[in-house]
């Protein structure tokens, strides 16, 4: 399903039977429901009916609101003209009656929106039947028979399903529940909503006092029945968790999951996931609970959490660390709902410049209010910058560093120095990504999983996801004797996070340092990385120096996964040309093929690559003996579920302690439809490691006879002075770092 069928007031709607499909009773599904009503007030809360008449109002005179009730408009009467077909649950995600299930959600809330824009009865008559329909398939149901390994849902193959469809179809119920008959309210009230309500929170109570973004869905489903219900006790359990006494539930998952910088525990793809639920049931207690103060809740930590994702990307798109899917980015529908309620709560000029991306609005107050400010043309650019994210509840969990140079298609570098995240997370302390020219140059492969397709294990996470995605050594980062960080339990991993040492932003140096210990036993490894400029460098530089210390010798490699076409190889290395070796048995190493190695060597190498008309050279080398291999992923991958993908492996054998270290240099241009090649050769002619008692210096020689150096002390303080003697040189300095630049022949 393409994106804009996805956003939160479409609707998507495929042909169907004009009649309802019942299921015949389940033996599973008698079940006590409870609790009813306890008022007959059925005026909208979610929305009031003011804001409802001022959006009817003046909606059609703003071209971006115009259009989104206009699709609106045309997909739900498309539904309209198929028919009720509310199918006995089967598949999993990605089947006929998933999708099913999907459409009609998002066919209720869109109904409820243009009954109250424009009066036509016939759409509340529509959302109506539809949920009639489900009050007589819904009692009974008993667990989704293509439930496995998640908590199994009614309508859905997992609970989170069931709770993002309760979402959304309470917003639509609202608009038309005053519309009902007495009958037709009570039974919509007692035999879907109320039920639905209690199954996710009483039938599923360990799930749902979990602090995850699954809870967050399940909490926000109740808690906005329970407003639509006038059930306050649905309320209570939702905001304070299923025993109401504060240990689960919303107020506990904002306090537990975002950092206080509003970085959200499971990273950018989650948390882009979980905004939704978190913004749209914040709007709904700040309308009928205001006393509750929920957007000033630690600091405003979730308009916050809007801003940090939004930071959280680059060309349109979500960083993809821990489990994530590429494709994802600020078009996405729930960003769509987070940049409007965090419009209407700061009214931040900015945000509109990310709506004005996203072309898209809600039909809900909050969306009116931002297709009034594009109307008046308010944005401003949205202010991407190098920032330190935080990880955490109190900001002690390690931190994303984002370090950026240039415009929008400029240079950013990301590193990962956050928590592990959960059973989302992945093995990859101090990982790195890097961007440049619009393109993903150093990569993270994110999550093995096509979402929804249902060819691909019906949409699911792939075993890939556990044997590669998620191991070390998919990443750009240390690996220890062919084992990934933490034996590679999340469990233990989450008891561990990196400390972050250093960060400084802005000018001609930006720099971040980390250090991450019991990775692995008797382990600490320290990685320092640098975006450099300089005036005879036409684009910023990475600087990479990652420093292992341990108690006993081990194998250590280090990959950097790249993307681009392979110009040249600066190193000899045996080719496998007849037959492909498999580097190794498990903990991924399994997945990847050898396709050149070299001896071990201490010498600096080169790899050069061209991605995108741009020219990448990469030097590295290490204070030890040390191999490089070039691989591929997709061994080892009988149904074809990974993406090809290059890197270089660096291989030190044998060694307690190493430091690795590399610079990476965009450069030059290939224009093929112009037939002519500018700046092909790298600018930087060397690359040198010198170690002293208590710091290490990187220095670049470029072609002109210039240096850069930059000084990493071990120890980040700020006060402590060091020193160090590098080819004749002397460099003292005070703090964790420096940088020392010399003119051509100066000494």
């Amino acid at each position: 399903m393409t994106r804009s069928t996805r956003l939160l007031l479409l609707v998507l709607v495929g042909a169907g039977s004009a009649l309802p499909c019942i299921a015949a009773p389940s033996p599973a599904a008698e079940q006590t429901v409870q609790p009813q009503p306890r008022a007959t007030d059925a005026a909208p809360v979610l929305v009031t009916a003011r804001q409802w008449r001022d959006m009817a109002s003046d909606g059609a005179r703003l071209p971006v609101f115009a259009r989104e009730q206009a699709r609106a408009q045309a997909s739900v009467r498309a539904a309209m003209r198929a028919g009720v077909e509310v199918p006995v649950p089967r598949d999993p995600g990605g089947g006929a009656s998933h999708e099913q299930h999907k459409r009609n959600y998002q066919a209720i809330q869109a109904a409820g929106a243009l009954y109250r824009l424009t009066g036509d009865r016939a759409y509340a008559d529509y959302a109506r039947d539809v949920l009639l329909a489900y009050a007589r398939l819904y009692p009974t149901l008993g667990a989704h028979p293509a439930g496995r390994g998640q908590v199994p849902g009614r309508l859905f193959w997992q609970s989170l399903n069931d709770s993002v469809w309760l979402v959304y179809a309470s917003q639509g119920y609202d608009a038309i529940r005053d519309t009902l008959s007495a009958q037709d309210r009570a039974t919509i009230d007692r035999d879907v909503f109320a039920r639905m309500a209690h199954f996710l929170c009483d039938e599923s109570a360990d799930n749902f006092d979990k602090i995850h973004n699954h809870a967050t869905w399940a909490v926000a489903a109740v808690g906005m029945t329970g407003y639509v219900l006038r059930d306050q006790a649905l309320v209570d359990k939702a905001l304070r968790g299923s025993k109401r006494d504060g240990k689960a539930g919303f107020l506990a998952q904002v306090d537990q999951l975002f950092s206080p910088d509003g970085y959200y525990a499971e990273g950018p793809y989650y948390q882009r996931y979980a905004l939704a639920p978190f913004v749209l049931f914040a709007n709904a207690i700040e309308r009928n609970q205001p006393q509750q103060h929920i957007f000033q809740r630690r600091d405003g930590v979730l308009l916050k959490a809007v801003d940090s994702l939004v930071q959280s990307s680059y060309g349109g798109y979500f960083f993809p660390i821990n489990d994530a899917i590429l494709d994802k980015g600020l078009d996405t529908e729930e960003l769509v709902a987070g940049i409007g309620i965090a419009y209407a709560q700061t009214h931040d000029a900015q945000l509109l410049s990310i709506a004005q991306r996203q072309r898209r609005v809600l039909l809900t107050p909050e969306g009116l209010g931002v297709a009034t400010a594009l109307a008046q043309d308010r944005a401003k650019p949205f202010a991407f910058g190098s920032v330190l994210l935080r990880d955490g509840a109190q900001g002690d969990q390690g931190a994303l560093a984002i370090l950026r140079s240039g415009d929008d298609d400029g240079q950013t570098l990301v590193m990962k120095n956050t928590s592990q995240g959960m059973g989302h997370g992945h093995f990859d302390k101090l990982n790195w990504l890097f961007y440049d020219n619009g393109q993903r140059v150093v990569t993270d492969y994110g999550a093995a999983r096509f979402l929804n397709v249902e060819a691909k294990a019906g949409g699911i996470y792939l075993p890939e996801n556990g044997s590669w995605a998620k191991q070390t050594v998919a990443h750009n980062t240390l690996v220890v004797n062919e084992t990934s960080h933490f034996n590679g339990d999340w469990k233990v991993g989450e008891q561990h996070a990196p400390t972050q040492l250093l960060f400084a932003s802005g000018g001609d140096t930006q720099i971040v340092s980390a250090r991450m210990q019991q990775a692995y036993d008797g382990v600490t490894f320290t990685r320092t990385q640098a975006l450099l400029s300089h005036p005879e460098l036409r684009l910023p530089v990475v600087v990479d120096l990652l420093r292992v210390a341990a108690s006993a010798p081990a194998r250590y490699d280090l990959p950097l996964h790249f993307n681009g076409q392979i110009m040249q190889v600066g190193f000899k290395a045996e080719r496998a040309l007849t037959q492909r070796p498999v580097l190794g048995k498990a903990n991924g190493y399994q997945h990847l093929w050898v396709d050149a190695s070299s001896d071990a060597s201490t010498d600096t190498r080169s790899l050069s690559w061209l991605l995108a008309g741009r020219f990448y050279s990469y030097r590295f080398g290490s204070s030890a003996p040390a191999r490089a291999l070039l691989v591929e992923s997709g061994a080892n991958d009988p149904n074809f579920n990974l993406r090809r993908e290059p890197a270089l492996i660096q291989r030190v054998d044998g060694q307690a302690n190493v430091s690795f270290f590399g610079v990476l240099e965009p450069h030059g241009e290939y224009n093929g439809t112009a037939e002519y090649v500018h700046g092909a050769n790298s600018r930087i002619r060397a690359i040198e490691r010198v170690r002293g008692d208590d710091a290490e210096v990187i220095v670049l020689t470029l072609v002109g006879g210039q240096r850069i150096a930059l000084a990493v002390a071990d120890d980040a303080d700020a006060q402590r002075t060091h020193q160090v003697q590098a080819a004749g040189q002397r460099y003292s300095w005070r703090g964790g770092y420096a940088r020392f630049d010399r003119a051509a022949g100066a000494r």
